[in-house]
């Protein structure tokens, strides 16, 4: 090999050892020894098993089979997974920069001189093919830092599909809950209907009889009108809430129907104890850390750009007049050479883009921890709601058992004539009243139940491709 090739190689193989340092993010965080909304969730081994697809323990074919459609339709995961898709793409673009470039390349050109004294022209044929290699020498890890960048880009979409998967089924559950908690309201109020139908006859019969004053007859009237104007408004409610369903799952609103059944799901078996893995289980907090890790490799990629970059070319062919005799050795050429390039005055733009990458990882590592503060919060904000609305479930089914007993007890003082109808009114308001508290404690409930479930079943993507 030339001497003139072995100076630029042999500087090359000098320098190798002057890597940049590759820069590593904060340590991550640490879950907390127990959490404050309940005594009884401490962390622990994860020995509790939440499924993936947490929503099935709430044993609803229907709910089940809305999110079986929720993966296929919502349109907000299409985009995510073609986001996952670009970001494949660019780890692979990133890698492939690493290896040596090689080309292929062929022409054939005939030129004419200008005229000589004679007139003359002298015309040429110049047929050539040809083979490009070329390679930049990763000596100060730029483009090592670039892969790892984009492959914790990638893990970061990844976790992003996750975690928006992981919220979309969290939202459709909920909203599934509010439907049926509407139809339940919807058949609370139709049968307090049909008995203010029967109080507004007897009432009428009792006034026709010269028992009662008209007032208890206006009374009656107003307590009717008052419910059918609530059925009313929960009609429209669902009707918004099945809208809402169909919208999630990717389907036209007017070509979609969920069929009622006024019935709550029941409430699955919670685990008592909250599993360690909390942290390395939730998606969001994974793109979090993913992207902090990416920002971290983007110093490294603007700390070598302080240093000088190291190419390597070849290339080889034939050239010559004829194509029958092209490949022969007295066609043949070839070059080898090294070349390194560094710039002397760029205006302080190097240290501004270091500057800016280490300004760009102290943000991603703030993210990161409010991320980290905030699933925390929301798992003991649903402790807090769980434990709450089961107390709350216990004094609203005693409320509601002592507004029945009381409205037929007034009821029958009513039917004996010893009080007003606006005794009557007054416990049967009590009564429904009683009762939508009943059905809001157990939806409630059934809501905080669902994301705690949901913020201990997610499940990380699969690792990064090499």
């Amino acid at each position: 090999m030339p001497k003139t090739v072995l100076a630029p190689l042999t500087l090359a193989l000098l320098l190798a050892g002057c890597a940049v340092t590759p820069q590593h993010p904060p340590a991550e965080a640490s879950p907390p020894v127990s959490f404050k909304g309940s005594n009884e969730w401490q962390r622990v081994a994860p020995e509790v098993a939440i499924p993936e697809a947490w929503w099935t323990m709430f044993k609803d074919p229907v709910l089940d089979s809305l999110q079986a459609e929720l993966v296929v339709g919502n349109q907000n995961l299409a985009a995510a997974l073609a986001q996952v898709a670009s970001a494949r793409a660019v780890l692979r673009a990133s890698q492939s920069a690493i290896f040596p470039t090689l080309s292929l390349g062929g022409g054939s050109t005939r030129s004419a001189t200008a005229e000589n004294n004679n007139g003359q022209r002298t015309v040429s044929t110049s047929n050539s093919l040809t083979a490009n290699a070329a390679w930049e020498v990763d000596l100060w890890g730029r483009l090592a830092e670039g892969v790892k960048a984009a492959g914790a880009s990638y893990q970061a979409s990844q976790a992003d599909l996750a975690a928006l998967r992981l919220s979309a089924q969290a939202t459709l559950t909920q909203s599934y809950f509010s439907l049926r908690a509407a139809e339940a309201q919807l058949a609370l109020l139709e049968r307090t209907m049909a008995a203010n139908q029967r109080a507004l006859e007897l009432t009428e019969a009792r006034y026709a009889g010269g028992v009662v004053a008209q007032t208890d007859v206006l009374q009656a009237r107003t307590q009717l009108r008052s419910v059918q104007s609530q059925l009313s408004d929960v009609r429209a409610q669902r009707a918004q809430l099945e809208h809402a369903v169909a919208t999630q799952l990717g389907k036209l609103p007017g070509q979609f129907q969920v069929l009622p059944n006024a019935r709550l799901p029941e409430l699955p078996p919670v685990p008592e104890l909250v599993p360690s893995t909390l942290l390395a289980q939730r998606p969001d907090i994974a793109a979090a850390r993913a992207r902090q890790t990416a920002a971290y490799a983007q110093i490294g990629i603007a700390d070598a750009a302080f240093f000088p970059s190291v190419n390597l070319s070849a290339s080889a062919g034939y050239r010559g007049t004829s194509w029958s005799n092209l490949i022969s050795a007295p066609n043949l050429l070839w070059s080898l050479g090294a070349a390194v390039a560094a710039p002397l005055l760029d205006g302080g733009q190097r240290r501004l883009a270091s500057d800016q990458a280490r300004a760009s990882a102290e943000v991603a590592t703030a993210n990161y921890r409010q991320v980290v503060l905030t699933a925390f919060q929301e798992v003991e904000d649903n402790l807090v709601q769980f434990a709450e609305s089961g107390a709350s479930l216990a004094l609203q089914r005693d409320a509601f058992e002592a507004a029945e007993r009381n409205l037929e007890l007034v009821l029958a003082q009513y039917r004996a004539g010893t009080v007003s109808f606006l005794n009557v009114s007054a416990a049967q308001t009590s009564a429904l009243s009683a009762e939508g508290n009943l059905l809001s404690s157990r939806s409630r409930q059934l809501e905080a139940a669902g994301m705690l479930l949901k913020n201990l079943g997610g499940r990380l993507p699969v690792a990064t491709p090499q």
